[in-house]
């Protein structure tokens, strides 16, 4: 079956003619670039946008796929701090950060001579509140895997069959993701969060969210990982005051994704 989509995917990319896919160097993406890459070679470009929003692990990570994927790799700055609406973080954030992102992957790609913009949204991803991928539909960006049924499980598989190093990479969205709606969005606090959770994952905590809430840090393991940050509780608790926050708590609900929603 695996086999199969794999084929639809290839075929569906080569009459694309060339393509730009956005690249966060996330599982999905990363599948997507590879066989992008497999099926066009050098008329497939990855394309990462460098945003305050993006943890700068994922911005070194992206750039190491990619080498070891092969495919051209083009990072861009860019910046969804401008646009006032995203700032003021309402619910559909999300929309107007996408509405963003496309403005700069269509005119590089432009530049590039690319024929489609793709990016890695699954048919998982459908389900729920999901505001960026109706800005992704108004503005014609492709999504393969959505189109064509892609499961996430379906898209590990791939991965390992492509023997790629991220099959079971843990999901990360950006750092903007970790402030309540509502709260305005600036670049001191996604400075702060990120800092908060490099030191936290340097302790050996894999699946990590340090959700921000005024001036306290809640964060989000996996149960199998309380065990780290108890042990750790001293040291992290002291780390993330002199960062900044006043109170630090562990969620004992453990890691949910979109918990903020």
């Amino acid at each position: 079956m695996l086999s199969l989509k794999y084929g639809r995917l290839s075929d569906y990319l080569k009459k694309q003619g060339s393509v730009a896919i956005a690249f966060s160097g996330g599982v999905d993406s990363s599948v997507l670039a590879a066989v992008a890459f497999r099926a066009l070679g050098s008329k497939a470009i990855a394309i990462t946008l460098d945003s305050p929003t993006m943890a700068r692990s994922e911005l070194r990570l992206s750039r190491a796929l990619a080498r070891s994927i092969g495919i051209r790799h083009v990072v861009v700055k860019h910046t969804e701090l401008s646009n006032k609406k995203f700032v003021s973080n309402p619910r559909d954030r999300c929309y107007y950060c996408k509405s963003e992102m496309v403005k700069v992957l269509r005119k590089v790609a432009a530049e590039l001579g690319l024929d489609a913009v793709i990016e890695g949204t699954n048919a998982d991803d459908l389900h729920g509140h999901r505001p960026g991928y109706k800005a992704l539909k108004e503005k014609g960006i492709l999504s393969p895997f959505a189109e064509l049924g892609f499961t996430k499980r379906d898209i590990r598989g791939l991965s390992r069959k492509l023997n790629l190093p991220i099959s079971e990479k843990p999901p990360n969205a950006c750092l903007s993701s970790r402030i309540p709606y509502g709260s305005r969005i600036t670049r001191k606090k996604l400075d702060l969060i990120q800092k908060a959770e490099d030191y936290v994952r340097r302790l050996g905590v894999g699946q990590l969210r340090v959700r921000m809430h005024g001036d306290v840090a809640r964060i989000e393991v996996d149960e199998k990982e309380f065990a780290v940050v108890l042990k750790n509780r001293t040291k992290i608790a002291e780390r993330l005051r002199k960062l900044g926050f006043k109170h630090v708590a562990l969620d004992l609900s453990g890691y949910r994704a979109g918990s903020m929603n």
